[in-house]
């Protein structure tokens, strides 16, 4: 008699922007995937025999929606906002404390979950940039909650599935470049489908800390 897998029931927040769509769209399609919970503010557009959507407008309370947030085994965090035209006051509020916060919450009533953030190219705590020093720092807190495992994903530029909703218009012009990016600085490039994909492939590893960088992901998601 076979070994029966695990099942993966994961959470995903940030579906209605361009990175969280493709990693759910990624995620439905996938046979490793089992339930799929998006919390949003707004409702996605999709629906699917696995999937699940709690609208809650405010990520710094959850406890109205905390008794739907356990029994999840990893939750694939894509929330967040640009720093282009926002003061560092809210740029911290909305990318550190509200991330720190959301992922508290779910280590407190999921044990043994798995956590991917969606950081950035050029995150560095110590660098010059006011957003890639809060990224940075975000990073770094998630590392110390008690997880079984945090996994800090840095894509560059991301080529969109087919089909995405939320997909910034000038990807439809400058999606031409990236085979010639990829050729010339592959670290910088990754598909939509591999920054997804490398995500559910980190539900087979085990306690693990790990920040990874373009070439990191598209080698976890050829594993």
């Amino acid at each position: 008699m076979g070994k029966t897998r695990n099942q993966h029931n994961i959470i995903i927040t940030g579906a209605t922007g361009m990175v969280g769509e493709g990693v759910l769209m990624q995620c439905l399609k996938s046979t490793e995937i089992d339930h799929v919970l998006v919390i949003n503010r707004k409702p996605c557009g999709y629906t699917h025999p696995k999937l699940k959507e709690i609208i809650h407008s405010d990520f710094f309370d959850l406890s109205a929606i905390e008794s739907q947030l356990s029994g999840y085994n990893a939750c694939f965090f894509c929330l967040g906002i640009t720093s282009i035209g926002v003061d560092a006051e809210t740029y911290y509020k909305m990318t550190y404390m509200l991330t720190m916060h959301v992922a508290k919450t779910l280590s407190k009533l999921n044990s043994g979950m798995t956590f991917c953030y969606v950081s950035g190219g050029g995150t560095n705590e110590n660098g010059r940039l006011r957003w890639a020093q809060v990224k940075g720092k975000t990073e770094k807190d998630l590392t110390k909650l008690p997880f079984e495992q945090v996994f800090n994903f840095r894509p560059g530029f991301i080529k969109p599935l087919k089909g995405q909703k939320y997909a910034h218009q000038f990807y439809k012009y400058i999606n031409w470049l990236f085979p010639v990016g990829r050729a010339i600085y592959p670290n910088g490039f990754c598909t939509m489908a591999e920054l997804g994909q490398a995500m559910i492939n980190t539900l087979s590893h085990h306690d693990e800390r790990r920040t990874l960088e373009g070439k990191d992901i598209i080698a976890l998601a050829k594993e």
